[in-house]
């Protein structure tokens, strides 16, 4: 394909991020307005390159022809939270919003990868109105505590300058920042549940 088939064939999917953040952002705005704990810290987007659609498209043996049938994440849009908890609670208010039809869901939180990677994966249907009409595409929704997030930032770059499959000790090593991570985001939510509770406390006259 040609640069211009591309962008054309990847266009519906940039309208679907901007959608998509704009309103993710929105509902953390909601809660601000609220005066209420956000579960939503910050929202991030992005359309695949075309190196990278060109590479999964050869790694994973799907024709040009069902692209947008076999590859889910095209359309990436990834929210951080605080604390492990607010992911879940995240989770569910995406299952109540009516613009989206989630497809499938995949738990890396609570069973994390074996290189110690965690996030919760979500792919949905979004109707994108273009001038031709309705359009329903796939899309990814990644949610994730900012401590996660740092884990897997760096693991994709060392991932990306290391040519080929870690070494035993340098596994090792991911896997324990990646333990280390979690212990941290436990510590964080044992710190934010411990003020909550503190605050409900009626206070002494």
């Amino acid at each position: 394909m040609t640069r211009e088939e591309w962008e054309k064939l990847l266009q519906p999917y940039v309208q679907t991020v901007d959608e998509l953040k704009v309103k993710l952002r929105g509902m953390r705005s909601e809660f601000e307005i609220e005066g209420i704990h956000t579960p939503i810290e910050f929202v991030t987007g992005r359309v695949k390159e075309i190196s990278a659609i060109e590479e999964k498209l050869v790694r994973r043996h799907i024709s040009v022809d069902r692209i947008e049938q076999d590859m889910e994440d095209l359309a990436g849009v990834r929210i951080m939270t605080q604390f492990t908890e607010d992911i879940y609670k995240v989770v569910d208010l995406l299952r109540q919003r009516k613009d989206i039809v989630i497809l499938e869901e995949r738990d890396y939180v609570t069973n994390e990868k074996p290189s110690g990677y965690r996030s919760y994966h979500i792919v949905i249907e979004y109707p994108v109105q273009l001038s031709s009409g309705e359009k329903k595409l796939l899309a990814e929704i990644q949610v994730r505590t900012m401590q996660m997030n740092v884990w897997a930032t760096i693991e994709h770059a060392i991932n990306y300058k290391y040519d080929g499959e870690y070494t035993p000790e340098m596994s090792e090593k991911l896997k324990k920042a990646a333990t280390l991570s979690m212990e941290v985001d436990k510590l964080f939510s044992q710190l934010h549940n411990g003020l909550a509770n503190t605050s409900d406390k009626p206070q002494d006259s």
